[in-house]
């Protein structure tokens, strides 16, 4: 006797199984723009760090293997279950209620799992925590809403300036909506940059996709993170905690440049935003 609930659970079995390892690793071949988001783009941003190159081979690697195999597994079971041991097929149900091998297969492999991730995230988890001996360090503070960077005295700086968003009226040819800013941060190309990160208000957090790094900005806190930019261009990012009203108007920017043009950059920066600097000083001794 056909049964038309068997015959619409292996055609739905069987499209699942084609479509979900499609769906999964669709974002391995969508091209990424480097630095900033694509339009429709699928999958991790395009990286420029070491560190972000490992992260993204964690995830392609390890983890979405992992995934793909526990739900494909799930959804086998699911199905099988549901085929062998429906009413009309097995009219008389077992009265089995325990059964050690199982108990202790299904507690032991999640284990085994955990163990077999918990190995190559622990190591990459030192790499991007431990700082190595870092040429350039600058301290970048969240506000509501917008970053403030200052360049220490000893490493050619001396300044700070804020940096704030563009409005759509301001914006240039090959400037990005939401994204771009008054002043871009700049850094050396491969170079060891160290951020130390803090807030003046509430809780922020300072992220750059393609430079792989998430640090949140506490009040009163002084946290670090690092990265080592191999290609030259603008990477931008944003806030990525829900810190007010403008929490969507937060970009950050930083672009990379050679050693030399960095140089350049500093001793017009010193200009620049000298005066700036001069009226943070005055802003914060009135306050205190």
């Amino acid at each position: 006797m056909h049964n038309p609930n068997r015959h619409f659970l292996r055609r739905a079995a069987l499209a699942g199984a084609a479509f979900l390892p499609i769906l999964l690793f669709a974002g391995l071949a969508a091209a990424q723009v480097e630095g900033q988001p694509a339009p429709g783009g699928v999958g991790l941003p395009a990286t420029v760090t070491e560190v972000g190159r490992e992260t993204q081979q964690f995830y392609n690697v390890v983890l979405l293997p992992v995934i793909s195999f526990i739900a494909l597994s799930v959804l086998g079971l699911l199905v099988y279950v549901a085929w062998r041991f429906n009413e009309s097929a097995n009219p008389v149900p077992s009265k089995l209620t325990h059964h050690t091998g199982l108990e202790i297969a299904w507690t032991l492999v999640p284990v085994l799992i955990l163990v077999f991730i918990a190995i190559p995230s622990f190591r990459l988890l030192a790499h991007q925590v431990e700082i190595p001996p870092a040429k350039i360090t600058i301290k970048v503070t969240g506000n509501q809403w917008y970053w403030s960077y200052k360049y220490p005295e000893d490493q050619g700086g001396g300044f700070g300036f804020d940096q704030v968003m563009k409005q759509e009226a301001d914006l240039q040819p090959g400037d990005v909506r939401l994204l771009s800013v008054d002043n871009e941060a700049v850094v050396p190309v491969n170079e060891v940059v160290k951020l130390q990160i803090t807030a003046s208000d509430v809780i922020h957090s300072f992220t750059i996709p393609a430079f792989s790094i998430r640090m949140d900005a506490v009040p009163g806190r002084l946290n670090e993170t690092w990265f080592k930019a191999e290609k030259e261009g603008i990477y931008y990012g944003q806030c990525s905690k829900i810190c007010g009203k403008d929490h969507a108007f937060m970009p950050a920017a930083i672009r990379v440049v050679s050693w030399e043009k960095y140089q350049e950059w500093l001793e017009d920066a010193k200009k620049k935003f000298a005066g700036a600097e001069s009226r943070q000083r005055f802003a914060a001794a009135a306050n205190q």
